[in-house]
This record gives structure tokens, sequence and C-alpha cells, in this order.
């Protein structure tokens, strides 16, 4: 099994084989909560405007996302765990668009399949990956806004990556020291109202999740994410 770790949407754009989208904080830390909240679908959209007209689609939809980290206009929540798991989203329907995460899952178009990727759900990626076994898995870190390479992603991927080949690494100290690197926004006063500190630790728990969410392309360009338990 070849395993290549890439970077940002030209790294999803060149991803092949089993691609593994991973933006830790926060997009697919919060499509995980959401799963798991009970959201019974979850669309992700790379454009705020496709975002609405999916709204008026799904009467039992809501919608959740960001630019520049912040809660879009007009959504429900933005894009935080924390927010995420105060909710109940029983039978809802989640329509999420991120400036990196989604944008990712849009443009992985080359790859025979696509699931996202974060810490909470890291175990269960890899050991998907390791049943599957295919020839090629490329893991493609996002990154900071999908332009600056971001700890938290790298190492994820290092991680899965480990876990893939069965490697026995103690990552907990490294994970754990993100809050002092590209994780110290999450504690700076001014974030407080969209970028809480529990957020943090709630993308950085590892194995918390025992499913991944698979990509699959809808009719309208959009992304469905299903779920499968591992």
């Amino acid at each position: 099994m070849k395993i290549e770790i890439s970077e940002f949407v030209e790294g999803a754009r060149k991803a092949r084989g089993l691609a593994v989208i991973i933006d830790v904080f926060r997009a697919f830390s919060v499509e995980c909560y959401a799963s798991d909240s009970g959201a019974v679908k979850i669309i992700a959209t790379d454009e705020v405007s496709e975002a609405f007209e999916l709204k008026k689609l799904y009467k039992q939809s809501v919608l959740a996302g960001e630019r520049d980290e912040k809660k879009i206009k007009g959504f429900d929540f933005g894009n935080s765990p924390t927010e995420i798991l105060k909710a109940d989203l029983t039978g809802k329907i989640v329509i999420h668009t991120t400036t990196a995460g989604t944008s990712g899952l849009i443009n992985a178009g080359n790859a025979e399949a696509i699931i996202s990727g974060s810490f909470v759900n890291a175990e269960a990626i890899a050991n998907y990956i390791k049943t599957l076994r295919p020839e090629q898995v490329s893991l493609v870190a996002m990154g900071y806004r999908a332009k600056e390479s971001a700890a938290e992603d790298l190492l994820c991927a290092e991680y899965i990556k480990s876990l893939i080949e069965g490697r026995k690494e103690d990552f907990e100290k490294r994970i754990s020291n993100l809050r002092f690197t590209s994780g110290k926004r999450f504690f700076q006063p001014e974030n407080i109202d969209f970028s809480p500190p529990t957020d943090f630790f709630l993308c950085t728990m590892t194995g918390r999740f025992n499913f991944v969410l698979k990509a699959a392309k809808r009719f309208d360009g959009n992304i469905d994410m299903e779920r499968i338990d591992i």
C-alpha cells in the first residue's frame, strides 16, 4: 500500500486511490459530532449561496459553516463542535460549508473514493483503510484556510499513516502541544464567541467516534457524507 501526504486544494486535485481529506480545526470534527448528534444526512457544499439554495429544498435542514472562522450570517450554526454538541440534530439534514475542508471534498474528484479525516475518528479511518487495502492512499492536509500549512492537519495525516502501518508511536504529547501552536487561537479572548477553547479539546480527542464519513458526489455537484460504522 502506497501512502502519500499532500496539502491544500492542489493536493486534493492530485489525490488518487482512496483520498482522506483532513480538516481537524474544525470542519470534519464538526461533521462527526453532527452525525453523532442525530443528523440523518450531511451535505457538504463549497458555496454559501448553494447552501441557502439547498436549505430551500430540504424542510428539515439546518445550515452550519464559516467564513473567516465566523458563523455565516443567516446560518443556524458556526463551524464549532461546541455548538453542535449542545444541539439536538435528531432527524435533521446538516448543510455544511467551510473555507478549507468542504472545498477539499469538492476538488478530490480524481480519487476512487473519498472520506473525511480528523483526530476524533482517526482510528476508525485507519481500520477502514486496512480492511479495504487500497493500492494507494492519499492523505490531504487541507491547512489553514486551504492556503497555509496547519500543524494539526499534517500531524493527523502522520497519525493516520502510523496507525495504518501499525507503528507504535506516542502522539499524545504532540497533539496536546498543538494548544501552543496552531491551536492557540482557540484560547485568545477575542475569538471566544466563535472559536471557544472547548473546540480545541473536542477536535483533539482521538478515537471518540467509531465511524467514517464517506463522500458521494450528488447530481447537483455537492457532496453527501455517508456514515459507515466500523
